[in-house]
């Protein structure tokens, strides 16, 4: 039986068996129902009636004792009305009861009823009409004795029909219950049935389905996943869907056998394609350089005999044409002195020269015992089997080949064999063809010394032939050799070209993406400049802001958070500017100017720089400067001076205790030329910054020279940074034209030397004038000017501050589309005493001009939407009433060109974001004061 139809059958039984349960039910409930019906709506209906009847009836009987006794006229009327209402009304349930009666004896009783109730009617209209008459109740007595016992009958009647319909309802309520009890009884035991079928059913289907389920799963798990060759089978039991499983599994186990043994067979064939291609070209390595028969027939046969697995073998070449040919052996593998084979044979005879004559190979497999022996060191065995092959070359047999094996040649060998010698006849041919070639040459040189002997006057012109002959030959040879070596250059020349020019291609592909890469990168860093300048700005002049003491309302200690968000403002503004100018010296398109500087006041500006640092540490700082070395020193003054803040700054961060020293002297140019070239320089400076801090492993020194690397992440966990410092250094000083190196021990401290040369000429392979990519912006050319300057150069000092005051009731109007640089800017200059005016792009500051503010200075942001800053200056300018108008460009993109371009659109000044506040009221100063 199918799954399928187990489990049809299996819930079809189960369904089965609920409705027949249910239909029990409902006809066991509607039957209860009927029951309770016909006690609700029939028997109490009946029993009412009758209760209705006899009250009915009572109450005419009191109106009638009442009419005969003590009524007046009027009350007797009424009761007599009284009476005639009830009559009716009984008249007409005695006829609504007689209609519904389905019992004989309520019937009987009904019909008994009516019949006293008819006599006790007419007993009652006389007694009614009497009463009308006026007779009074002495005359009534005698007919209302008869209406009482009539009365009595009728009610006894009555009474008896109630209890009656009361019985049968009582009896009726009995067998309801009975069918109630006899209902739960089967429900109960229906249940039970039902589940007890149910479950057999179940488990039937489950130990049926599980059975087979099992024996597939056994069989499966015992299949070999890397053995496939042999796949055990399920075995069929059913026809339903497991069977069809189970015959499925088969079909595939089947087809897996098949194709693992195509792919053993597969590989078993690519296994021999290799181990016949290998020997193949082994043996045609061989014939390279072999210019006689003999050699090659030795050669081969020793070669070919360990390959084909074979105890001995003979070679045979032809020799001789028509009646004369024979086939000699030249060469034998293992034989046994004279008796290893026959010397030679012709055409036919024997074995191996029927083979020759057919052309065709033989292999012997049933050798009789007294064949040749293979000869060992201790006996002489037989052969197992034999091959003879002829050596074909253009349908011509040129050679034999006959090989003995104590094992039989397998399937492998003879097609190895057979492609052997299908390049053997060409190589036999060759190597006969340049004998030849030889064999000639001797004769034509043996018969030319014959003719000069035959003839004294024809020496002269026979050994000039001779002579004449021997340089032809020697000419052809080597025409015929230049010649194959011009054609084996002119095929690698054209291949080489081949390869050049798809190198060509992709070099030139590369290129441009190498440039399309480079500009995206640059336009990146650029935007990135601008991005990160910007809300750099509004923190470095709100900072500074509040960390003044004179100005800021702030406690000491939101003083002390002040002035540190405003160092950590500018160290990322150092971050920013190391990053691009690692990225312009990637391009190589950072500025190098070289120029003159003054190398005697160097001590004093370190000193100046990094006293208080040493004082700050309490280690020492020492600087020696020798006497040779020159005041006057032609570099870079800018970047010179970075290398040394940046290799000073590293020794000072890395150092506890101890000391920090400088030491200038000029450099040996012999020792500076292992490491760097020296030509092009008057002279040369060493500097060397040593401190006695936590070292560097040598394994490590390379490294710490790359872009963001340290000597290891616990170094940058301990003391910070970023790691570009000394990549930036080696960088600046390559493009000094110098070189910087370590000499450090772990835990013993570093010692950085910085070689630069004087170069009063420049580098020779940089030009002077290298413009900064306008992509890669930098920092603004007045940010990074002076590393060591003094950052208080250019700025009043607060007496003079306090005494011009130049910025009162002064109108600034600033354009900017940046809402927290507009509050930055506008909190400064407020402080200054300035009144403030904002507008967010150029259309909202011609506006404001236009409304004739009388405004002293405007602050131009060059980036903005809708109307950016250039287009508003140039509009500006347009109109002759603000020509002498200051305006000061303000931008974060400080990219190459933007001062040129921003005074070519008509700004009066140019400052970089981000703003320094004491250079920007400086700048402002220069301007309101004018």
């Amino acid at each position: 039986m199918g799954f399928k139809k187990k489990q049809m059958l299996g819930f079809g039984l189960i369904l089965l068996f609920l409705a027949i349960l249910l239909s029990f039910m409902m006809f066991t409930l509607n039957n209860l129902k009927s029951s309770m019906t016909e006690i609700v709506e029939n028997r109490y209906e009946k029993v009412q009636d009758s209760m209705e009847i006899r009250q009915l009836f009572s109450r005419s009987d009191r109106e009638i004792l009442f009419a005969a006794n003590d009524a007046n006229k009027e009350e007797r009327a009424e009761s007599l009305e009284i009476i005639n209402e009830n009559h009716s009304l009984i008249e007409s349930k005695i006829a609504g009861l007689s209609g519904s009666l389905n019992k004989a004896k309520a019937k009987q009783l009904l019909k008994e009823f009516e019949t006293q109730y008819a006599s006790y009617s007419i007993t009652e209209a006389e007694l009614i009409q009497k009463i009308k008459s006026g007779n009074s109740s002495d005359n009534l007595s005698s007919l209302m004795d008869d209406q009482r016992e009539k009365r009595t009958k009728v009610i006894s009647t009555m009474d008896e029909f109630k209890d009656y319909q009361e019985g049968v309802m009582k009896d009726t309520l009995s067998n309801s219950k009975q069918t109630y009890e006899d209902m739960i009884g089967f429900v109960i035991f229906a249940v039970i049935l039902s589940i007890l079928v149910i479950s057999v059913t179940v488990v039937w289907m489950i130990r049926s389905t599980s059975k087979d389920l099992q024996s597939i799963t056994k069989v499966i798990k015992n299949i070999d996943f890397k053995n496939l060759t042999v796949i055990p089978r399920i075995p069929v039991r059913t026809t339903d869907e497991i069977g069809d499983i189970a015959k499925s599994f088969n079909d595939m186990a089947e087809s897996l056998e098949i194709y693992n043994q195509k792919e053993k067979d597969f590989t078993e064939k690519i296994s021999e394609q290799n181990w016949i291609q290998t020997r193949v070209a082994d043996i045609a390595t061989m014939y390279q350089r072999i210019v006689d028969v003999e050699v090659l027939a030795d050669r081969f046969i020793t070669r070919l005999a360990p390959m084909m697995g074979a105890s001995i073998g003979a070679f045979y070449v032809k020799r001789g044409e028509g009646v004369d040919m024979r086939f000699v052996k030249l060469a034998s593998f293992a034989g046994d002195g004279e008796d290893s084979g026959r010397r030679e044979f012709r055409l036919g005879e024997g074995l191996i020269g029927q083979c020759a004559l057919e052309k065709k190979s033989k292999v012997i497999e049933d050798i009789p015992e007294d064949f040749q022996l293979v000869t060992t060191g201790l006996g002489e065995v037989n052969p197992k089997s034999i091959v003879i092959a002829p050596v074909v070359f253009e349908d011509e047999v040129v050679a034999m080949v006959e090989l003995a094996s104590l094992e039989a040649f397998t399937k492998l060998q003879k097609t190895f064999l057979n492609q052997v010698i299908n390049t053997l006849g060409i190589t036999i041919n060759n190597v006969e063809g340049r004998m030849e070639i030889e064999r000639l040459l001797k004769e034509s040189q043996a018969q030319t010394e014959e003719l000069q002997a035959q003839s004294e006057e024809l020496q002269s012109q026979s050994e000039e032939m001779q002579a004449q002959s021997e340089e032809l030959q020697t000419q052809a040879e080597e025409l015929r050799m230049i010649n194959e070596q011009l054609e084996e250059r002119n095929r690698e020349t054209e291949e080489k070209s081949k390869e050049l020019q798809v190198a060509k291609l992709n070099l030139e592909k590369q290129a441009e993406e190498l440039k399309l890469s480079s500009k995206y990168k640059s336009e990146f860093m650029a935007n990135m400049s601008h991005e990160l300048r910007t809300p750099l700005n509004s923190i470095l002049i709100l900072s500074e802001m509040l960390s003044d003491p004179n100005d800021s309302k702030l406690n000491e200690e939101q003083q002390e958070f002040a002035r540190v968000i405003n160092s950590s403002g500018q160290d990322l503004l150092t971050l920013i500017n190391d990053i691009l100018d690692l990225s312009k010296v990637e391009v190589g398109k950072l500025e190098v100017v070289f120029d003159e500087m003054n190398l005697s006041e160097l001590p004093e500006l370190l000193h100046r720089n990094f006293d208080h640092v040493a004082k700050k540490k309490n280690i020492d700082f020492i600087i020696e400067k020798s006497k040779n070395v020159p005041d006057i020193f032609f570099t870079d003054e800018q970047r010179f001076q970075q290398i040394l803040k940046n290799l000073l700054s590293n020794a000072f961060k890395f150092t506890e205790k101890g000391s920090v020293s400088v030491q200038i002297k000029k450099a040996d140019e012999e020792n500076v030329a292992q490491w760097i070239q020296t030509k092009g320089a008057s002279n040369w400076v060493e500097i060397k910054v040593t401190d006695t801090g936590i070292g560097i492993s040598k394994e490590k020194q390379k490294l710490i020279f790359e872009a963001f690397q340290q000597g290891d992440g616990a170094t940058m966990r301990k003391y910070g940074g970023t790691g570009l410092g000394l990549s930036i250094c080696r960088e600046f000083a390559k493009l000094l034209g110098g070189w910087v190196i370590v000499d450090s021990e772990e835990g013993q401290g570093s010692t950085f030397t910085f070689f630069i040369p004087s170069m009063p000429e420049g580098l020779k392979n940089v030009d002077e004038a290298i413009a900064a990519s306008p992509e890669v912006a930098a920092a603004n050319h007045d940010d990074s000017a002076a590393p060591f300057g003094d950052q208080d150069a250019g700025m009043m000092d607060e007496e003079d501050r306090d005494k011009a005051k130049p910025f009162c009731n002064k109108t600034v109007l600033v354009v900017d589309d940046d809402h927290r640089n507009i509050f930055a800017l506008k909190n400064a200059l407020k402080h200054e005493g300035m009144e403030i005016l904002t507008a967010e792009n150029g259309f909202e500051c011609l506006e404001l001009l236009e409304k004739g503010n009388n405004i002293d200075v405007i602050l131009m942001d060059i980036m903005m939407p809708g109307m950016d800053g250039y287009e508003t200056m140039t509009r500006i300018r347009e109109q002759s009433k603000f020509e002498d108008l200051p305006i000061i460009a303000l931008t974060a993109k400080a990219m190459k060109g933007d001062r040129e371009k921003c005074l070519k659109a008509g700004a009066s000044d140019y400052v970089s974001k981000p703003l320094k506040l004491d250079q920007l009221l400086s700048v402002l100063r220069v301007w309101l004061t004018n």
